[in-house]
C-alpha cells in the first residue's frame, strides 16, 4: 500500500498469531516459538525507542541476569551423570569437541574476513562461532533420533571449557578486528555460566522434585528470557541492521548451514556412526546464542557485536528444527 511505516501493528499479530495457529499441527508447533521471535524482533525494528530504554534504565542492563537464569536453568536439567558419557562415548566426545571448536570459529573468521561488514559487526560473526552448543541442540538431537546422551554430554563438556576456549579463540581470530581482553572475558563467561550452572547442578541434586513448579517453569523462562534478549539487540542495533540485514541474514545463514554439513561429514570420514554425526552436525550447527549476546554486552557493544548472535538464534532454530524434521523422518539404519 505504500505505507510500510504503518504496518507495525499488523505484522506483530500476524507472526504471534502465525505462532499460536502452528500449535495444531504437528509438523509446524516445533515452530511456534520461532514466530514469537519474529513478532518481537518486529516490535523492535518498528518501535526500538520501547525496548532501549525506559527512562535512565537501559534495558540492555537485563542481559547478564537473563543469560544467568537461563544456564541456571540449563544447570537444573543436567546432572553428573551427563559428563559419564565421556567413558562411555570417547570418540564420539572427543571428535564432537574437536569439530566444535574448529569448524565454526574458523567458517566464522573466513566469513567475517570476506565481508563488507564494519569491524564491530565482523567480530560478531566470529563471537557466535567461537561459543558452545546450547540446549537446543539437545532438544533437536532428540527430535533427529540421534544420539541423545552424546548430545548432551557434548554440550556439558564444551560450556565447562567455555571460559577457557571462547576468549582464546576469540584472541586469535578476533583480534585483529577488535581488542579483546582475554582474562575479562574469562570472567564474563564463569560469571554468565559456570556459576550459575554450578547453582542449578546442586539445585537438581538435593531439590529436584521437590519445587515441581520451578522445574516446569524453568524450560519456559529460559525461553522467554532469550526472547527478549533478541528484541533487546533487534532494538539496539535496528539502525545497523536496515542497512546490512539481508547480508547478515544470508552470511549467518551460510554459517549455520556449513557448520551442519562440515560437522556431519567430517564426522562421518572420522569413523562415527550415522547416529553419532547427526548428533555432532546439531552440535556444530546449534551455538549458544545467549551467551555471544551476553559477552557482546559485557564488552559494551551490543548494538553492533551483538547483531550476529541475535540473528543466528532465531535462524538456527528454524533450520536445525527442518533439519530434525528431515532425519526424524529417516532412522538410522545402525
Amino acid at each position: 500500500m505504500g505505507v510500510p511505516e504503518n504496518g507495525g501493528p499488523y505484522l506483530i499479530v500476524f507472526f504471534a498469531l502465525l505462532g499460536i495457529g502452528f500449535r495444531g499441527y504437528e509438523r509446524l508447533k516445533g515452530l511456534t516459538y520461532t514466530m514469537m521471535i519474529f513478532s518481537g524482533v518486529t516490535a523492535a525494528m518498528y518501535y526500538p525507542a520501547t525496548f532501549v530504554s525506559y527512562g535512565d534504565y537501559e534495558f540492555s542492563n537485563l542481559i547478564t541476569p537473563l543469560i544467568q537464569i537461563i544456564m541456571f536453568g540449563m544447570g537444573t536439567s543436567m546432572s553428573v551423570k551427563d559428563f559419564v558419557g565421556v567413558a562411555k562415548m570417547p570418540k564420539g566426545v572427543f571428535v564432537g569437541l574437536i569439530c566444535q571448536f574448529s569448524i565454526m570459529p574458523l567458517l566464522g573468521f573466513t566469513i567475517a574476513t570476506l565481508s563488507p561488514f564494519t569491524s564491530e559487526i565482523a567480530a560478531g560473526i566470529i563471537l557466535i562461532g567461537c561459543t558452545p552448543s546450547g540446549l537446543a541442540s539437545n532438544v533437536m538431537s532428540f527430535l533427529a533420533k540421534a544420539n541423545l546422551a552424546l548430545s548432551i554430554t557434548i554440550t556439558a563438556i564444551a560450556t565447562l571449557l567455555a571460559p577457557f576456549t571462547t576468549p582464546l579463540l576469540m584472541k586469535f581470530l578476533a583480534g585483529e578486528f577488535i581488542a579483546i581482553d582475554v582474562l575479562d572475558m574469562m570472567w564474563s563467561i564463569i560469571k554468565m555460566v559456570i556459576i550459575p550452572i554450578g547453582g542449578g547442578l546442586l539445585f537438581n541434586r538435593f531439590l529436584s522434585g521437590k519445587a515441581k513448579w520451578l522445574d516446569d517453569a524453568m524450560p519456559l523462562v529460559s525461553m522467554i528470557g532469550i526472547g527478549v534478549i533478541i528484541t533487546i539487540i533487534t532494538a539496539a542495533g535496528r539502525d545497523s541492521l536496515l542497512e546490512i540485514g539481508l547480508l547478515l541474514i544470508l552470511l549467518v545463514l551460510i554459517h549455520n548451514l556449513c557448520g551442519y554439513n562440515f560437522g556431519y561429514w567430517i564426522s562421518r570420514g572420522l569413523g562415527l556412526s550415522e547416529r553419532d554425526a547427526r548428533t555432532v552436525a546439531l552440535e556444530v550447527g546449534m551455538q549458544n546464542g545467549g551467551l555471544a549476546s551476553g559477552l557482546a554486552k559485557e564488552m559494551g557493544k551490543i548494538a553492533t557485536v551483538g547483531l550476529a548472535p541475535a540473528v543466528f538464534g532465531p535462524l538456527m532454530n528454524i533450520t536445525g528444527s527442518m533439519l530434525a524434521s528431515y532425519w526424524h523422518r529417516k532412522p538410522p539404519k545402525d
